[in-house]
């Protein structure tokens, strides 16, 4: 790989003797990661289930190294929101924010999914998460994965952070600034990046990450907990931002994260001398089988006397109605336990579920609030996408469940009639499509056949 020279140059300088088996990395291949969806399924069941060689990520619970020829984003379970691919030093962000259930949570910048959707499983269906990026074009791809990943409790939006700030205040009990950064860490994954490196290295991008995260600071309540990320080597971009923002917020201390052996600490820096760099995550490519990454965990103290939680300003209220008959109709007849507590939302033709008491600001860019139910159209409703992925089978009577061996299913995925004798257990209306009792989307079956229902945008090419 070539390596531009000004970045060679001062990655000797900063790891000295280790310099040669540093560059040695970027000779080796890669390692592959997946990380499993506990808000669909334990870790124990998945396993289980899979039918891939996987070996245990050390640095968390539910990650996984896979074997290159194992085409995991081929295979139905990870059409079911089983599991989401995602490079293994990546899973170290949101494996460090301690949330925890009921939690108020933003990602602040969350395309295209990976740590968000983490925290919302880690949610488990409680609390709430803001999952933002600046780009809606972006922000589509961050919808999609928290769909398949059956998170119904996320708002999503396409907002920069002053927007964000203006409109909530001090609202969060957990945030994560995955921040958008030079990307020295991931050459060898993404060699592209160098050429961007060159236009724009460390020193574009560390105003940038002072301002993303001083919106994120004020952001956070009283008592609650901040994770900051990047994937670049830069002291510039990490420890140093970090340091500036200790300075600008003096309410806010380092926290320790939960470490790992092959974890190294941060770097010092000789301008602040009290500056606790061993509390900060660096994971070197050379040393953990991974790509580059930063974190540092921040805390805000509490306030003596005043609340932790603050409420939004501009509560969006307007088109609450009741859950409408048609919807009530389409759930007796599937056997649906619809939810009890939320607030359903109408916008036109769309429905949406609320969670209770998370009511968001109005004046913001809302790609999603909350779970798509479907579409109310001449007095039919029309369930989504959505709603199937956020259902389990055991909520739906009809149900079309078919195996992962059954040629059945890869035809369902690609958009194709799913013929198959387990079809004639159906009856008449709408059906949930399940992959060995995880659901797929819908179809309908009508005179003895399953006419696929499943969305378009998301099949298998």
């Amino acid at each position: 790989m070539n390596l531009p020279e000004r970045f060679t140059q001062r990655m000797q300088n900063l790891l000295g003797t280790e310099y040669e088996q540093f560059l040695g990395c970027y000779e080796q291949e890669r390692r592959q990661g997946l990380r499993v969806n506990t808000a669909k399924i334990s870790v124990e069941d998945f396993l289980n289930l899979t039918p891939f060689s996987l070996t245990p990520i050390p640095w968390t619970d539910n990650g996984f190294f896979y074997r290159e020829e194992d085409q995991v984003t081929k295979h139905p379970h990870y059409f079911a929101g089983l599991y989401y691919v995602q490079e293994p030093s990546a899973m170290v962000p949101a494996g460090r924010l301690p949330v925890e259930k009921g939690d108020r949570v933003l990602d602040l910048c969350a395309a295209p999914g990976g740590k968000a959707t983490e925290l919302g499983a880690r949610l488990g269906g409680t609390g709430v998460l803001v999952a933002n990026d600046v780009s809606a074009s972006r922000a589509g791809a961050l919808l999609k994965n928290l769909e398949l990943f059956g998170i119904r409790n996320a708002f999503v939006t396409a907002e920069t952070p002053e927007r964000l700030l203006q409109r909530f205040g001090p609202y969060f009990d957990k945030i994560l600034v995955d921040a958008p950064c030079s990307g020295e860490g991931m050459f060898r994954k993404t060699p592209g990046l160098i050429k961007s490196w060159m236009e724009r290295g460390p020193e574009y991008y560390a105003p940038l990450q002072k301002e993303i995260l001083s919106c994120a600071v004020r952001m956070l309540c009283p008592g609650g907990m901040l994770l900051y990320s990047t994937c670049t080597f830069s002291a510039e971009e990490n420890e140093q931002v970090i340091g500036e923002t200790l300075e600008e917020f003096p309410e806010l201390e380092l926290a320790d994260a939960k470490w790992y052996p092959g974890f190294s600490a941060g770097l010092p820096l000789p301008e602040r001398p009290a500056f606790p760099a061993e509390k900060c995550i660096r994971i070197w490519p050379h040393k953990m089988e991974g790509e580059g990454h930063f974190a540092a965990l921040l805390r805000k103290k509490p306030e003596e006397g005043k609340p932790d939680r603050r409420i939004p300003a501009g509560r969006r209220t307007e088109g609450t109605a009741a859950l409408p008959e048609t919807v009530q109709s389409f759930g007796k007849e599937l056997g649906l336990a619809w939810p009890e507590k939320g607030t359903v939302f109408q916008k036109q033709e769309n429905l949406f579920l609320i969670p209770e008491e998370h009511s968001m600001p109005s004046g913001l860019r809302y790609l999603r609030t909350g779970l798509l139910l479907g579409t109310e159209k001449k007095k039919r409703f029309e369930p989504s996408q959505a709603l199937a992925m956020a259902l389990k089978r055991e909520n739906c009577k009809n149900v079309l469940d078919l195996s992962a061996r059954d040629p059945a299913v890869i035809r369902y995925l690609k958009g194709e009639t799913p013929e198959t004798e387990e079809a004639a257990r159906c009856f008449n209306g709408w059906v949930l499509v399940c992959c060995d009792g995880y659901p797929l989307g819908w179809g309908k079956y009508i005179n003895g056949s399953i006419r696929n229902k499943y969305h378009p945008g998301w099949r298998l090419r």
